[in-house]
């Protein structure tokens, strides 16, 4: 055990003296601008009672699901809403996997054999790196967004091809050229998954996402969809075909191993889907993500280009990003800062979130505060 014990002690150490080691904290009163919840959701008193009751028509719900869904865990509430949730994002079939993190460990792990190749952005997710790390397929990066880089790699894939790509990026919060990128895909007789975790009720026609608003979802081989950040409660769902619904069932071991969500889980995301359509939340989050771009002009030099609801600040340096986000929070703002080896040495930043609860006021303070920073 003391072997044990000394490697995780250096390795805690090591991270110390890189100023990278990570820890717990709660935010206490700071006005939120670094949570995922872009819509509000999770935090909205309206949805609350909404999903309260709901609860009132099923007097005999389960607690727990009391097993994984090939078990006991599956009913048809569950099935029912991985229908409409489908139908709602224009895909012909779904599976709903418990976080995204899971959904997208089991869709790869799975899909990629000996002889295949998955390709993916340099900075797509941790998941779906885990995800072709497990699998027994060949692994290629190309270079954040290039298809020049992209197209080199697909000329040295072999089997059948996977190319990742997130339609929003989840620390630079830019967007993937997606049209671009099935094309050349489909040039080489690949296929494009997108993970759609930070573009979910944030853009297209009722927060349907990127893929949907360009019509390119007859084109993707699946997407990842979560419910933990715009939609405001937990869980993800695969969408694709009714056959890689199938295979996922038979093949993802995230899904076949664990546990099924609960169904007052399910029961949430069901009604957070209602409540997207309740009003013109795209629109509404665009008009906050205008005002802080309006505000930070000026200094618009300082961040990764974006036109999402995460705008990142690069400071560069762990501890002098620390510092800065200290400062923010001294001040009343929840920002946190993003270290390596989560991004690239040199490119440490202020990784900023914008919500649809967020004053003008609020943002107005929040770029004067930022501006102090330079």
């Amino acid at each position: 055990m003391e072997r044990n014990t000394h490697f995780i002690s250096t390795r805690l150490e090591q991270r110390k003296q890189e100023n990278s080691l990570r820890s717990l904290s709660t935010a206490g009163d700071l006005i939120d601008f670094c949570s995922n919840d872009y819509l509000g959701f999770a935090s909205s008193s309206e949805l609350r009672s909404i999903v309260n009751k709901e609860l009132e028509s099923f007097p005999d719900y389960l607690l727990g699901s009391t097993g994984s869904r090939l078990i006991s865990g599956n009913d048809i509430f569950t099935e029912q809403l991985e229908n409409e949730i489908a139908i709602f994002h224009d895909a012909e079939a779904g599976l709903i996997f418990n976080s995204g993190y899971d959904a997208n460990l089991g869709l790869f792990s799975s899909l990629g054999q000996r002889g295949d190749t998955i390709i993916t952005d340099e900075f797509i997710h941790a998941s779906i790196i885990d995800g072709a790390r497990l699998s027994h397929a060949n692994r290629f990066i190309f270079k954040h967004n290039d298809l020049d880089s992209l197209e080199e790699k697909l000329k040295a894939a072999k089997g059948a091809i996977y190319i990742a790509v997130e339609s929003i990026y989840s620390m630079d919060g830019d967007e993937a050229p997606l049209e671009n990128m099935i094309n050349l895909a489909e040039k080489y007789n690949a296929v494009v998954i997108v993970d759609e975790a930070h573009a979910t009720g944030v853009f297209g026609s009722e927060g349907r996402g990127l893929v949907h608003k360009y019509g390119l979802q007859n084109r993707v081989f699946a997407r990842t969809v979560t419910f933990g950040k715009a939609i405001g409660v937990h869980g993800a769902i695969i969408l694709g075909s009714k056959p890689l619904r199938d295979y996922l069932i038979n093949f993802a071991r995230s899904f076949i191993y664990s546990t099924a969500g609960s169904f007052y889980t399910h029961l949430s995301v069901k009604m957070a889907y209602q409540f997207l359509r309740s009003k013109n939340y795209p629109e509404l989050i665009a008009d906050k993500i205008n005002i802080f771009k309006e505000y930070t002009d000026d200094i618009s030099n300082q961040f990764i280009k974006s036109h999402s609801t995460i705008q990142s600040m690069i400071i560069s340096g762990n501890e002098q990003t620390r510092m800065a986000a200290r400062s923010l929070q001294n001040q009343g703002f929840d920002v946190r800062p993003i270290l390596s080896p989560t991004v690239q040495p040199g490119k440490e930043r202020l990784r900023i979130c914008l919500h649809t609860f967020n004053t003008d006021e609020d943002i107005m303070k929040l770029a004067a505060s930022l501006k102090k920073l330079i």
